[in-house]
């Protein structure tokens, strides 16, 4: 009972920060079609914003300052960039985004070096919130679900219960008709796409403390974001919400057993002698195995169910 109720509140946190992390690239492919491959670098920036900002003026206006700053970089490359390549298909967008992700990489270099920086959890959220079977569960932890779950309310009552939700739905299916009623179409995509890096700070704020701020931090969550927008389904929120669960606590469950395939066979009874076929992979133990898990699920859902969970496109 204590294994399943650690490993689900940790699954749980972990799942939500994905969320948080893939909310962002999902608002802007489902609103303009474009997958965007520096998402993951635009998190990252969000985390050195909020790391230089705390030291001026601590961590709380991090949350809002950092953010803002981050959609700001992101709205300007819509703008100055991405806009132009636009008219020339997706491979030209795939082509400049990724782009983008090397030079922010080299950017941040140069600004605050290679190392990992000193970016810490506020002392007020660093400690335990309770104790549950001998085991502590981190109050950040729970500040993060917190947060991922607010961000989930307003995104959704954003887009579906205000004027501005409607023009940027209607921007995306009718453009013409919106702009026919004096609505400025590229300023509004050049908000999505904004929007959508801001997200992505806001989740460099929250995780980038709780794990580690470095170069490498955007290589390094940059692949399960696209598995999970993938899992959930492209373009949709309620996907990626349900997708960054699901992979959450299939990872964290995984990494906690210490148990391999072969002694789960042994004791069902069943003969494995080391000529049988797979057997070194089966000596290997669940936790091994447990980073190739989401995409695992990625290929069976592009071979099952193309569309994802809760998706309208195929990709």
């Amino acid at each position: 009972m204590e294994f399943f109720t650690t490993s689900l509140l940790n699954g749980i946190s972990y799942g939500l920060l994905l969320f948080m992390l893939s909310s962002g690239l999902t608002l802007i492919f489902s609103m303009m079609g474009v997958l965007n491959f520096a998402h993951a670098s635009f998190y990252m920036l969000g985390a050195y914003f909020a790391y230089t900002t705390t030291l001026f003026v601590g961590f709380w206006p991090s949350l809002v300052v950092a953010p803002l700053l981050t959609g700001v970089v992101g709205a300007l490359f819509e703008r100055f960039c991405l806009r132009r390549v636009h008219r020339f298909g997706h491979v030209a967008e795939l082509l400049i985004t990724f782009g983008l992700s090397f030079v922010i990489l080299e950017l941040v270099q140069l600004t605050w070096g290679r190392s990992a920086v000193d970016y810490r959890v506020p002392a007020i959220l660093d400690g335990p919130l309770f104790t549950l079977y001998g085991t502590q569960f981190p109050m950040y932890r729970a500040f993060m679900m917190l947060v991922a779950l607010l961000m989930l309310v307003s995104v959704w009552l954003l887009l579906s219960r205000t004027r501005i939700g409607l023009v940027i739905q209607g921007a995306l299916t009718h453009p013409e008709m919106v702009e026919s009623l004096g609505h400025n179409v590229p300023l509004v995509f050049m908000g999505v796409f904004g929007g959508g890096a801001a997200l992505a700070g806001l989740a460099g704020v929250i995780g980038g403390n709780a794990y580690v701020t470095e170069p490498t931090m955007a290589g390094a969550v940059g692949p399960i974001i696209f598995v999970v927008v993938v899992v959930g389904g492209m373009g949709s929120l309620a996907g990626a919400f349900v997708a960054s669960l699901l992979i959450g606590l299939i990872q964290t469950f995984a990494v906690a057993l210490d148990q391999s395939a072969l002694g789960a066979l042994q004791w069902a009874g069943v003969a494995i002698t080391p000529e049988s076929f797979g057997y070194p992979l089966l000596k290997l133990k669940i936790s091994q195995v447990a980073p190739i898990l989401p995409y695992l699920l990625l290929v069976l859902m592009l071979i099952f169910r193309p569309k994802g969970l809760m998706g309208t496109r195929e990709g």
